[in-house]
């Protein structure tokens, strides 16, 4: 049963998402939308790990550089 399940759901376009979560009540929209926010918080805050795992391996091998001069940014920018 839940292969069945799993089955359906992949096949699934995302036009047909859309049409299922049309066809929801006004409460499930509600409760979808929350966990959506949810999920996406959690995905940035992955993201956000990930960014500063990789920055601080990047610091301790001495690949990054800092500056408080303005034209050296932008010129590290520019690179």
């Amino acid at each position: 049963m839940m292969d069945e399940c799993n089955e359906a759901l992949q096949s699934m376009t995302f036009s047909d998402v859309v049409e299922v979560i049309k066809s929801l009540s006004v409460d499930e929209k509600r409760e979808l939308q929350i966990l959506l926010q949810q999920y996406l918080r959690e995905e940035r805050c992955e993201e956000i790990y990930d960014n500063f795992q990789s920055a601080k391996i990047e610091q301790q091998k001495g690949e990054l550089k800092f500056s408080s001069n303005i034209n050296e940014l932008r010129q590290r920018i520019e690179e």
